[in-house]
């Protein structure tokens, strides 16, 4: 993860990717703008002519409208909820964030090193899949390459054969973790700057040589990648290797983007958080949640990351910052709750494993995710404005989850959630934005029905689900 904000908010002089066969996503079907992306096109805007179905009054109003909608592979990594970033590099050793490449390659011995222990915490986190930082900016590679000098490949530890993403990509494959890479463009070892720039032309053309190689090599021998982060965007164009090695990948940043970072390193997104973002606002892969528009024309899920700790990388002063369960859970709360995916480090330390209170961490957090949200009270689906649940006894109850199908678009623009309190209708909680995923929250209450009302929205409602929970007080604080 580079730390910079620098880096994260875009302010790096990219060229402009308003080119054909650089962003990802298609046009309104109708309009005249030609297709982006040639002939595979990510986060396409579905074209869909819809009957808006706009509660006012009990009455509804019927227009035209055009929604954005998710590609398939869009649709499938925003039901993965949560993940597991692993940062590990040259920085370990060094006791700081970036490697200044003044480590001896002889002294980089993770001996206990174990991708098994790393599986294992992801699972135990409830983490659906794994991104792993095969190359950090300092440029140190994690898996056999010729493209540098400076990699696994060149240190004494396990005879310079070592591949930990052959390792790591069959750990994830016996669990069922979907597997994704980090491949800094930012190259210190080779002179790259941020987004692979370099000032010199002939440079910059032996790197962006090297780059693709590196790519290639990542995405084509270690099983199916379904996320590939370019941190800090792309300054040329890899397009034609993503659509050849890993067609279903969702990308981080770069000219081919199609989830985009929430602008923090926190773990929250903003609400709302809209799925979509109008296109040619700015250089495509640089967008932000700040961004969002309801009424965008690509569809753009937000990623948040976040750390166990308060840094990327294993520090030996860092192990108080290790986060309290309560602040893991308004974390998944503020982001899975809001609609996007959240994205969790965890860092080995100098030995190659994953600390111990931080494996333990994980697992309380997935353990607890699975308490409050596990089984619901009742939940139902439906279509339409209106959405309606009785219980067969009244029960009590403190949150509600609400998802749309968004393979049909976000459509709710609007909405109110109300209970059936001693035989009155009262408002349990409201808002704007439902997408993937809307966790609300409220003070304990007594009901015998619930329903969600649809006050506004860009076309008839599609509820995936309705769900009601009674979430006990949790243990004290850890």
């Amino acid at each position: 993860m580079l730390t910079s904000i620098f880096h994260r908010n875009g302010r790096l002089k990219a060229r402009s990717t308003d080119t054909a066969g650089t962003a990802q996503g298609g046009p309104v079907q109708g309009s005249t703008r030609p297709a982006l992306g040639g002939s595979r096109c990510r986060g396409a805007i579905g074209a869909v002519t819809l009957l808006a179905a706009l509660l006012a009054g009990g009455s509804l109003a019927a227009t035209e409208t055009k929604l954005a909608l998710p590609s398939a592979h869009q649709a499938a990594w925003q039901d993965y909820e949560l993940g597991m970033f692993i940062h590990f590099a040259p920085n370990t050793w060094l006791d700081q964030e970036y490697d200044d490449l003044s480590k001896p390659l002889a002294e980089i011995k993770p001996e206990a090193l174990d991708t098994e222990q790393w599986a294992r915490v992801a699972e135990s986190m409830g983490a659906k899949y794994l991104v792993f930082v095969a190359k950090h900016v300092g440029g140190f590679c994690w898996w056999q390459t010729d493209t540098t000098k400076y990699g696994v490949k060149e240190l004494a530890w396990r005879g310079g054969k070592a591949d930990l993403m052959a390792d790591l990509s069959a750990s994830c494959r016996k669990r069922g973790i979907k597997l994704g890479v980090y491949l800094s463009p930012n190259d210190r070892f080779l002179g790259a700057g941020v987004g692979g720039r370099i000032d010199d032309p002939a440079k910059q053309e032996d790197y962006r040589k090297i780059f693709r190689q590196q790519l290639t090599e990542l995405l084509s021998r270690y099983g199916e990648i379904k996320e590939v982060w370019f941190d800090g965007s792309l300054v040329f164009d890899v397009g034609d290797i993503l659509h050849q090695h890993a067609p279903d990948a969702v990308v981080f940043q770069g000219p081919q983007a199609s989830i985009r970072w929430v602008g923090n390193e926190d773990g929250t997104a903003p609400y709302p958080a809209w799925n979509t973002v109008k296109f040619g606002k700015k250089a495509w892969g640089i967008y932000t949640a700040e961004d969002a528009d309801p009424e965008g024309d690509r569809w753009l899920p937000n990623e948040c990351d976040a750390r166990m700790r308060n840094t990327w990388f294993w520090r030996t002063d860092n192990l108080p910052t290790l986060k309290t369960m309560d602040q893991l859970m308004d974390m998944y709360d503020r982001s899975v709750g809001r609609g996007a995916v959240l994205l969790l480090n965890n860092t080995p330390d100098k030995s190659g494993l994953i600390p111990e209170p931080d494996a333990r961490r994980s697992a309380e957090f997935g353990a607890e995710i699975k308490r409050r949200y596990g089984t619901a009270v009742i939940d139902t689906a439906g279509t339409g404005g209106l959405t309606e649940m009785g219980l067969s006894a009244p029960r009590q109850i403190n949150a509600i989850v609400t998802m749309e199908d968004i393979t049909q678009g976000e459509r709710v623009r609007e909405y109110v959630v109300e209970g059936r309190v001693n035989g009155a209708w009262q408002a349990l909680a409201k808002g704007t934005a439902i997408g993937h995923k809307r966790i609300d929250k409220f003070e304990p209450v007594e009901v015998s029905e619930l329903r969600l009302r649809v006050t506004r929205s860009a076309a008839k409602p599609v509820i995936r689900r309705f769900a009601a929970y009674w979430i006990a007080p949790s243990p004290a604080a850890r």
